[in-house]
């Protein structure tokens, strides 16, 4: 990537202006980032379409990098039809299909990589606990990333024993180590030799995150060696419902569970919506844990012979940190989607549940003495985490059991020794009634205490679906899939089912909590099955304009030999929810200050509503840099007198691409827009 400078007054000015731009006593800080003007301005985006350029790639790896679990998947292009999960880990837990790893991370005292997934989990477990405190552990880390408000390369990451190292690399080292697996195995299982470049790679994010993040993970791709910064489109970023979406589009009748038709008994629902089915399906799938290849239809799968051209419908990806929304509208007969508005969603996942958990151990044994367990026994937290996390996908609303959670032996001694009282007295004293002791060494939460650490994050997921619904352009929607691995959760499916169950039918893939890994893979095969998106922001660039009395503001003035400008001016590229097609792009010219300059910056700004004019106006804010470098003239070429460079940016994929021409040369310019040092 280009070396970011900071940008002065005169990187760019209107066509035949060569001085630099005097300052201006009415000039506000925010006019330092709008010394350019439009060759021609135009009060909107113009398009066009550019043809979409196919490259052949061997083989497909996707890799879903979850808040709680991760994984990868792969195909060979010449059998599409066959997606490959990745091997069994060892050391999963008992009973539990293993076909994703948790996500952590384990470091050495020096930062060297140790280990990931189980293995990391287990040898952090089985190291003493003071020479643990030396180790760095890393679980759930990827929500920082979506939370980071000023993410940039050098954002930090605190482990469990406190430390704190540089965030990238604890993504790169994960990315590593699936890069290094998954190749490996698919070279046991490929007959041709593969090169670097005969694998495209996709990774998986949340549909809500920023651009910042994005770029983020392509930066730590690059880094962990999976493609070079040379080859972009090597890599793809994938949207996590999007990719659920192009899964979905697959799926057989006897693979969905639909929530819509529960069995009754004298029309009473006996069991809750369908909960007999769905632990069924989970049956067929334990069984059938053996095979990891998955064979997907060749065309659409027999529930989309259902659906009929405009039909919508919305998919809620429930995972460990975030949920995330997207609607679809179907296109037959060629089967492409269309979204029909920006993707939506929050930080709603299962670790709200993980939080509202730790939140009653510190209401019950004091928020002081948790953190001091955390800090001096950081292993036996995280066993204490685990514990409560196998216990978490077998709470069902309807059993009139409680959830046992084991206590460490660690977590009893040194209450004791800390606050000079049993944990039982502790209980006791807090007068939480839906709290009881076993003597066996167990915190019993009776139905009642399950429901409470529940129902903030399952309220916060129904409200954003009903909430999205009532948009008018998502009235009519006739299916909502559930899909990650907290739709999994009995609790969820109720609450959905309930609040939204009259209204649209409600399916759940029976592998749900693999839909976005295969859904990746079938996207990397075929990027343009998603044929329009909805922009998530306003997206424009500060410049300057004439000045027009009586409808620009005075404070905005700035004259320049004689020439009035209105500066700050937010010269739009593309507006929030506009719908904007694969390939499409938008174009502007621009022209540099100096003949002989070979550098232009241009700030880019972003804007949650498309009523932005200036981008001093309230809610927009600088979100990325574009750097474009100019070649010199060739041998014998004279400067031109007015040199435009035109700038595209296309917005139609998962990520913004920017390019750009000189004109004058009819070179191609290198442009690369910088999210991360903002």
């Amino acid at each position: 990537m280009a070396t970011l400078q900071q940008p002065s007054m005169n990187s760019l000015q209107p066509p035949g202006e060569n001085r630099s731009l005097p300052p201006s006593p009415s000039c506000s800080p925010a006019r330092n980032d709008c010394g350019i003007a439009p060759l021609t301005p135009s009060p909107s985006p113009r398009t066009a379409v550019r043809p979409q350029a196919a490259r052949p790639f061997s083989v497909v790896v996707a890799i879903d990098f979850g808040t709680t679990s991760s994984g990868y998947a792969f195909s060979f292009a010449q059998d599409p039809e066959a997606i490959h999960m990745m091997r069994r880990w060892e050391g999963g837990d008992p009973g539990v299909a293993n076909q994703k790893s948790p996500t952590c991370l384990l470091l050495t005292p020096e930062l060297r990589f140790h280990s990931f997934g189980f293995s990391a989990r287990d040898s952090y477990h089985d190291l003493d606990p003071d020479e643990a405190r030396h180790w760095l552990y890393f679980d759930k880390f990827k929500m920082k990333i979506h939370s980071a408000s000023d993410l940039t390369m050098e954002t930090e990451l605190e482990a469990v024993s406190g430390r704190r190292v540089r965030a990238i690399e604890v993504f790169v080292h994960a990315l590593r180590f699936f890069r290094e697996h998954a190749l490996k195995e698919v070279k046991d299982q490929s007959s041709s030799v593969l090169e670097g470049d005969a694998v495209r790679w996709v990774i998986t994010v949340p549909a809500v995150w920023r651009q910042p993040a994005k770029q983020f993970m392509r930066e730590a791709a690059y880094l962990a060696g999976l493609v070079s910064a040379e080859a972009p489109d090597q890599l793809l970023i994938a949207l996590e419902p999007e990719a659920a979406s192009i899964y979905c589009r697959k799926l057989r009748l006897h693979q969905v569970v639909d929530l819509s038709t529960r069995p009754t008994a004298n029309g009473v629902d006996p069991d809750g919506p369908r909960l007999s089915s769905f632990r069924q399906a989970r049956e067929q799938l334990r069984r059938a844990r053996h095979s990891r290849t998955f064979l997907v239809e060749s065309g659409t799968g027999e529930l989309w012979s259902e659906m009929q051209t405009g039909d919508r419908y919305i998919v809620a990806d429930c995972g460990g940190g975030t949920v995330d929304l997207t609607v679809h509208q179907i296109e037959q007969p060629q089967g492409t989607l269309k979204e029909l508005y920006k993707a939506s969603g929050g930080p709603y996942g299962a670790v709200g549940v993980d939080l509202a958990f730790e939140a009653m151990l510190c209401q019950i044994f004091g928020a002081d003495f948790i953190e001091s367990f955390k800090a001096k026994r950081p292993a036996a937290w995280v066993d204490l985490t685990i514990a409560f996390e196998a216990r978490k996908r077998t709470a069902s609303p309807t059993s009139p059991n409680p959830l046992n959670i084991s206590l460490p032996f660690s977590f009893i001694d040194f209450y004791k020794r800390h606050r000079g009282q049993s944990v039982e007295t502790a209980l006791r004293k807090s007068n939480m009634n839906i709290v009881k002791w076993s003597s066996q060494g167990m915190l019993r939460l009776t139905p009642e205490a399950t429901k409470e650490l529940f129902q903030p994050t399952i309220d916060n997921i129904v409200k954003h679906i009903e909430d999205l619904m009532r948009k008018q352009e998502v009235q009519g929607v006739r299916f909502l899939f559930l899909v990650g691995g907290f739709a999994e959760s009995a609790m969820l499916q109720q609450a959905v089912h309930a609040a939204l169950g009259r209204g649209c039918r409600i399916i759940i893939p029976q592998d749900v909590g693999l839909t976005i890994l295969k859904g990746a893979v079938l996207f990397g095969l075929d990027p343009t099955v998603v044929r329009v998106r909805r922009c998530p922001l306003t997206y424009g660039v500060g410049v300057l304009n004439r000045f027009v009395e009586g409808r620009h503001p005075p404070a905005k003035l700035l004259v320049k030999d004689g020439r009035d400008w209105c500066t700050d001016v937010l010269d739009r590229f593309v507006a929030v929810d506009q719908s904007v097609a694969l390939g499409e792009v938008v174009r502007r010219s621009y022209t540099p200050a100096r003949p002989g300059q070979r550098k232009i910056i241009i700030n880019v700004y972003c804007s949650a509503t498309d009523e932005a004019v200036y981008i001093s106006d309230p809610g927009v804010r600088k979100c990325g840099t574009v750097t474009l470098d100019l070649p010199d003239p060739a041998p014998g070429e004279p400067p031109a007198r007015r040199r435009e460079i035109r700038t595209t940016m296309q917005f139609g994929d998962t990520e913004i691409k920017v390019t750009a021409l000189d004109v004058a040369t009819d070179r191609s310019v290198r442009a690369a827009i910088d999210f991360l040092s903002n």
